[in-house]
């Protein structure tokens, strides 16, 4: 009798879960299924508020305009090169300093430690750093989206919690067969953290993807932007040029607005489709280290 209660009070408390899973999930994948479908609708309808879940009036001109600006595989070029080197650089200077930082008997690393979170919450500011950047050589090169901001204090703090609660027995007994901190590091540690790489690599690699201030604040040449900045450009224009028209009152400026919006959609689905096709053979990483830094008990 027992045991069929508990049986039937587990069984409510799975629907329950199920129930609200299956709305998150609704919650999350509608907004993504309804900009996949308003990119490929009539651009009418979309306005209309008519596409509600499946596309209609099937059309691709908005991916046609998108895709006309001989600038756009360049830009896919130029950010694939600045997420793969930069998430390399990234990880090379965060992870080991969030190892060092777990090194009580390293000199001086606790005042390390507090210069590091000074800078979390005081900068020098853009003008500043932007005369810095042209002093040393970096304005309008590559270097400078792949050097400025290398350094992430938060994930070193992140990589720094996960070191931490790494067995201390695993290192020690590689020091007592003679191996040396960078030795115990490449050989021990890194192998027993590839959720921690994982996590990291996610962290870097979408910031990158995503990034265009520093494009747009230290380049000019379009040889070393990344593709934000070129997407960026063809919707400013594409709205420009519909604004423009807006006025005259014919029906060509009319259907000239709609397809402006229809880029819009067209721009998110082109600028985020690479990392949904990425995050799937990262999330196995990702789902074991969501509970990294967290408190233990």
């Amino acid at each position: 009798m027992k045991a069929s209660r508990k049986l039937r009070r587990i069984s409510a408390f799975d629907i329950i879960v199920t129930v609200i899973s299956l709305v998150l999930v609704i919650l999350v994948l509608y907004p993504l299924v309804l900009v996949v479908s308003s990119s490929v609708s009539d651009p009418v309808a979309v306005a209309a508020g008519e596409v509600v879940l499946l596309p209609k009036g099937f059309t691709l001109d908005g991916y046609l305009r998108v895709f006309q600006d001989k600038n756009i595989m360049l830009g896919y070029a130029n950010t694939i090169f600045y997420t793969v080197v930069g998430t390399m650089i990234n990880l090379a200077v965060t992870v080991p300093a969030g190892y060092v930082m777990t090194k009580s008997e390293v000199p001086g690393v606790k005042v390390i430690m507090m210069l590091f979170l000074f800078t979390m919450y005081f900068s020098g500011g853009l003008i500043p750093t932007f005369l810095l950047v042209n002093s040393l050589g970096l304005y309008n090169t590559r270097w400078v989206l792949l050097i400025l901001g290398a350094f992430s204090v938060y994930n070193c703090i992140i990589c720094r919690s996960f070191f931490s609660g790494l067995p201390k027995e695993l290192e020690e007994a590689a020091f007592i067969d003679g191996s040396s901190y960078i030795g115990t590091f490449f050989k021990v540690v890194l192998p027993l953290s590839k959720a921690l790489l994982g996590v990291m690599v996610l962290y870097f690699a979408v910031g990158h993807w995503n990034s265009y201030f520093s494009a747009m604040i230290y380049t000019y040449d379009n040889e070393i932007q990344p593709l934000q900045l070129f997407l960026r450009r063809i919707l400013i224009e594409e709205q420009t040029s519909a604004e423009m028209m807006a006025g005259s009152g014919d029906e060509y400026a009319a259907q000239q607005q709609y397809v402006a919006a229809l880029i819009k959609y067209a721009v998110i689905v082109v600028s985020s489709l690479p990392l949904m096709i990425i995050y799937p053979f990262l999330q196995k990483y990702f789902e074991k280290g969501v509970m990294i830094g967290s408190v233990k008990g």
